[in-house]
């Protein structure tokens, strides 16, 4: 155990506030945290209504239900015969105490934004987009880096009940074409070019092929631009709000385009309201005066995430640019120079800062909560935050995904944080470990099943007939029951462990192992940088697992290193975790978004030819291929 919350932090939390409002209000006696959620996943109906109760929803319309269950959990319908606006909700918060906004880039210094200040430039845009013909359900696409004028266009097309979606700009032209030209946005906002590790990437060429190829595009227009300029400055505009069904889509997110064209996901505006109101609110203790920073960029659902903070009056901190430029510190330094209370970034993050010994914890104390996301967190890395970031720190390791823009499981401020564990399933969520023959078991290695449905489930994916792709992605293993594609094991506790991608998982001698366990073995190795383990199905039933390692400079793959990564596999795992051979890579393949691409380099590993195995566009480092195509080329 590395942290238990004291009886003051619980008491001040969101979520012991909202367990009175259910004892006084609902009449419920739940004692601590596993009773709320058993209540709330026995109760999904009651659960929600609660949520929308306890945060007082602004609505129009009235219901009958919160929720009309069906047999396929994707036709579930939520609050039906109410209209909402997810920004309305936001604006609902804006005060003169605190900033809306604090921003830095690597080109800027920190700057605030008020309420006053954004509620205006959102009213221009949104005014913008009106006298541009745009109407509710209308797609307004962005091209941009992570600054305020991302946010600002996201919430003046919400609040006309338009759709939003966003690229980042170093997503490869044709990924953006993938993504954008299936939902035919009418407006494009780009921008002309972006800085990322001390340099300007131009894009003034790549957004005019974009607004080219985009056939359904009425208007493009670049932020920064003497017409942007002129939208800026009109400071007569009024903000109205249009309250769209519950079951409106909000927002179109995308798989991460690995192995064919991305999946369109789409949400409904009142189930990421009512979502990110209780992820935000109970689990991320989001208050008025808080400032909540996620490392992210806008083609990351987190971006959606961690915008979402302004639902409850905390100042979002926004960071454009690469994570260590100048230098390793530049989150830290921010964190420390702007007071951020809830810091988030990717498990890389922290796992990089631990490798190069960074020590912050004289600096930090009014960080109050720590977020990790992206890849499983090793015990390792938790050990390092608590002894390096701050002694006295609620460590939330959250795993959710785009499928749902939140967490399935989390944090929660009732509970102690274990090395290497997930303190719990969110509220809401009936998050299961199924064995092989479909039940669920507790304290044992199981794929992730999530019961009941969501109101932050997708509504469908666009342009989806019948909803083929839909029930595939998440329901044919178990019918009626979304399978998610993780490894995990719930513990006697009711904690959770992440062990990996269920489709990229190992299987040794019958016996299945988590990526994430061999990783966290490896990369404890000083002379290991990253690395990436596979297992393929051989002829005859056999299996072969080689592991890929990226080393640091001045060190070479010989026999020692090999021992010394073997042996520190079977120390701190088993045999079976020892690889069948060891090689040296430059590069392993990561996606636009941070993971590793395991499932593509298994696939091409076992045959299937590149361009089949795998969207280059999808990718940040595409050339890294050329070694497993070699690779497999060599060993036949």
């Amino acid at each position: 155990m590395l942290w238990q919350p004291s009886k003051q932090f619980t008491e001040f939390s969101n979520m012991f506030a909202y367990a009175q409002f259910l004892k006084r209000e609902k009449n419920l006696q739940l004692n601590d945290y596993q009773d709320l959620w058993q209540w709330s996943v026995n109760n999904i109906g009651a659960f929600w209504e609660s949520i929308w109760e306890y945060y007082d929803v602004m609505h129009d319309g009235t219901y009958k239900v919160s929720l009309q269950k069906s047999s396929e959990m994707m036709d579930s319908l939520w609050f039906e015969g109410t209209q909402l606006n997810y920004a309305e909700h936001i604006f609902r918060n804006k005060t003169s105490e605190f900033p809306a906004i604090l921003f830095q880039s690597e080109t800027q210094s920190a700057t605030e934004i008020s309420w006053k200040e954004l509620e205006e430039k959102v009213a221009a845009l949104a005014n913008y987009f009106k006298a541009e013909g745009i109407v509710k359900g209308d797609r307004i696409a962005a091209y941009l880096p992570n600054t305020p004028e991302a946010l600002i266009a996201f919430l003046a097309a919400n609040a006309l009940g338009a759709v939003w979606s966003s690229c980042s700009p170093d997503f490869g032209t044709a990924s953006v074409i993938d993504r954008l030209s299936q939902i035919e946005p009418k407006i494009l906002i780009a921008c002309n070019s972006y800085s990322y590790n001390g340099k300007s990437f131009p894009k003034a060429d790549t957004v005019a092929e974009l607004a080219g190829h985009l056939k359904s595009l009425k208007k493009t227009l670049v932020v920064g631009s003497a017409e942007w300029l002129e939208i800026m400055n009109n400071k007569s505009a009024t903000l109205q709000f249009t309250r769209v069904d519950f079951n409106h889509p909000i927002w179109i997110l995308y798989s991460s385009g690995t192995t064919g064209k991305p999946k369109a996901i789409t949400h409904s505006v009142g189930g990421m309201l009512i979502e990110h109101l209780k992820a935000m609110g109970l689990h991320q203790n989001c208050k008025k005066g808080d400032k909540f920073f996620w490392y992210s960029t806008t083609g990351w659902m987190m971006w959606n995430y961690a915008n979402a903070a302004l639902l409850h009056g905390t100042t979002v901190v926004i960071y454009d640019g690469a994570p260590a430029y100048p230098s390793i510190n530049v989150l830290w330094d921010l964190a420390e120079k702007t007071k951020i209370t809830h810091f988030g970034a990717g498990a890389s993050f922290y796992i990089s800062c631990m490798k190069a010994g960074l020590d912050y914890s004289s600096k930090l104390n009014h960080i109050q909560s720590l977020g990790s996301t992206g890849s499983p967190l090793p015990p390792e890395a938790f050990d390092w935050i608590y002894k390096c970031v701050k002694k006295d720190l609620w460590l939330i390791s959250l795993s959710g995904g785009t499928d749902i823009c939140s967490g399935f499981v989390g944090g929660n401020p009732f509970e102690p944080v274990y090395a290497g564990e997930i303190q719990c399933r969110l509220l809401g969520c009936k998050v299961e470990a199924y064995n092989e023959n479909g039940q669920a078991v507790y304290d044992e290695l199981g794929e992730m099943v999530i019961e009941e449905p969501m109101p932050s489930m997708p509504i469908y994916f666009w342009n989806d007939a019948n909803n083929e792709k839909y029930k595939s992605s998440y329901f044919e293993m178990y019918p009626g029951k979304w399978r998610h594609g993780d490894w995990i094991k719930i513990t006697a506790r009711k904690s959770v462990i992440i062990f990996g991608r269920s489709d990229a998982t190992l299987n040794r001698g019958g016996v299945r192992i988590g990526t994430s366990e061999v990783y966290s073995a490896v990369e404890s190795v000083v002379e290991v940088k990253d690395s990436m383990v596979i297992c393929t199905d051989e002829e005859g039933g056999e299996h072969y697992m080689p592991l890929f390692v990226v080393l640091r400079e001045g060190f070479a793959l010989d026999d020692a290193l090999k021992s010394k990564i073997k042996s520190e596999l079977r120390k701190q795992y088993s045999p079976r975790h020892v690889p069948d051979e060891i090689f040296q890579v430059s590069e392993i393949p990561y996606t636009i978004s941070g993971k590793k691409m395991e499932t593509p380099v298994k696939k091409i590993l076992m045959g299937t030819p590149l361009e089949k195995a795998v969207t280059q566009d999808a990718m940040k480092n595409p050339e890294s291929l050329k070694f497993f195509v070699e690779f497999v080329r060599n060993r036949k």
